[in-house]
């Protein structure tokens, strides 16, 4: 997904990040989380302020999803977490959709909008969520984690932002 970017507005200024620029600032660790954070605000940006792109510092995100990649990513961007725009709400969870899907909501307001995405099936795997939730991993299982993380990443950036996240309220 070369080329590829997100846009916000820092006082006048217009900000491009590329999915490169999310990950130099997480670090290699969590590639798929990166890309979640990456995807989610390809869709939801641009949704937020149809005008144009949002103010970075007005930008609040709610979510079920603990993972420090993408929180990493949103962070660089919006510089949310460090301005106690983010939050992990595990309550805005799906259970309903099952342990794989049930943390992958994001729920981006700004202004007078908003907008929550959930993950589509087949971009986090059941082997990635049982691996990661396991404790005391081998050094095998921990390279093997690596591996499925940067699967997961490279479906997630494949795609379209619109192919693996649905909008499906404020």
């Amino acid at each position: 997904m070369t080329g590829a970017s997100v846009e916000v507005v820092d006082q006048g200024r217009h900000l491009h990040f590329g999915f490169e620029d999310l990950l130099r600032y997480h670090g290699p660790e969590a590639p798929g989380g990166v890309a979640h954070g990456f995807v989610v605000m390809q869709l939801a940006l641009p949704l937020l302020d149809p005008d144009g792109p949002p103010e970075r510092r007005e930008i609040r995100l709610d979510t079920a999803f603990p993972g420090p990649g993408a929180r990493d990513g949103i962070e660089l961007v919006t510089r949310a977490v460090t301005e106690d725009r983010y939050v992990v709400d595990p309550a805005l969870g799906r259970p309903d959709r099952g342990t794989t899907l049930e943390r992958y909501v994001f729920r981006f307001s700004y202004r007078d909008q908003a907008v929550r995405l959930e993950i589509r099936e087949g971009f986090v795997t059941d082997e990635f969520i049982a691996l990661s939730r396991t404790s005391g991993r081998t050094a095998e299982e921990e390279a093997h984690l690596t591996v499925l993380k940067q699967e997961m990443a490279d479906r997630l950036l494949g795609v379209p932002a619109e192919q693996v996240y649905d909008v499906v309220d404020g």
